[in-house]
């Protein structure tokens, strides 16, 4: 929810500064402006794009309002799982993973980790890594190509509602001209009725620039930027699975595995060393 602290603030530190030279909020409230911008924005949406990536834009948005990046601790969850998983198919052969892999909904090990069986994007992606292998379909040092292709077009897919936003919040500005120049129009055909209306209809207009201005740079581009982030959080945890995945099909131990998929984690999520071997170690399966 830090989002809204962002827009309560942007909003306040906006109307505040407005209050606290002397203006009144409410001129600023002429519907008419909020109706050509809001609009004519979403026809923009409409054009510029087919239904399903509006569709995911929406999940976008309330991912980013609602959600939170993945953390340290998830990073944790993740490489517990694959170092039990990977502790499994090194004791009994590839073979036992094939209960695992193939029926993930009644694995008790899959179970135990929410943070990939509550996201079907990262399950998928973990059984296509892991699938090939256990059926011999493909050669150890062929699956990290494999795997790259897919998180490669993972990424490119979540990319599109970014561009879309990004592209919104560029056309406001230049929507809030259009809606200013309408004003101005209107101003033109009401000089008759003397300098109070004309003033009124002039302050709309500015108001027009103003808003399309402020909606796009205090809120569309941050929102886009925020899901660009929460996407590469996403592809973070992919190229972990991946690296880890990789790294035991090409014959390393499941610790070894699993560390060279902690060091290509970010600082800010990457757990230390030997707290991580520690935790492993504690685990039923790392005994």
């Amino acid at each position: 929810m830090l989002i809204l602290v962002g827009a309560f603030i942007v909003i306040a530190a906006t109307l505040g500064g407005f209050m606290l030279a002397g203006g009144n909020p409410l001129v600023l409230m002429h519907v008419s402006e909020f109706v050509v911008i809001l609009g004519v924005a979403g026809g923009v949406l409409v054009i510029a794009s087919p239904a399903h990536t509006m569709i995911e834009l929406i999940h976008k948005i309330k991912h980013a309002i609602s959600g939170k990046p993945a953390g340290k601790s998830d990073y944790v969850e993740i490489l517990k799982f694959l170092y039990e998983i990977f502790m499994v198919g090194r004791r009994n052969g590839l073979i036992a993973l094939e209960e695992h892999v193939m029926n993930p909904d009644k694995s008790a090990i899959f179970a135990k980790y929410p943070v990939l069986t509550a996201h079907p994007e990262r399950l998928k992606f973990l059984l296509n890594g892991m699938k090939p292998v256990i059926e011999g379909k493909i050669k150890p040092d062929q699956l990290e190509m494999l795997m790259t292709a897919e998180m490669n077009s993972k990424a490119e897919e979540s990319s599109h509602p970014v561009h879309l936003m990004q592209m919104v919040g560029d056309s406001l500005p230049a929507i809030g001209i259009v809606a200013a120049v309408l004003g101005i129009i209107n101003t033109m055909s009401a000089i008759s009725e003397g300098p109070a209306a004309v003033g009124e209809k002039v302050a709309a207009a500015l108001t027009g620039t103003l808003l399309g201005i402020f909606v796009a740079y205090g809120f569309v581009n941050p929102i886009a930027y925020r899901i660009n982030t929460l996407n590469l959080g996403d592809t973070q945890i992919l190229r972990c699975i991946m690296t880890a995945v990789s790294g035991f099909a090409k014959g390393h131990s499941p610790l070894i595995a699993v560390e060279i998929a902690r060091r290509t984690l970010e600082s800010t999520v990457q757990p230390d060393a030997d707290e991580l071997e520690n935790i492993l170690k504690a685990l039923p399966s790392g005994k």
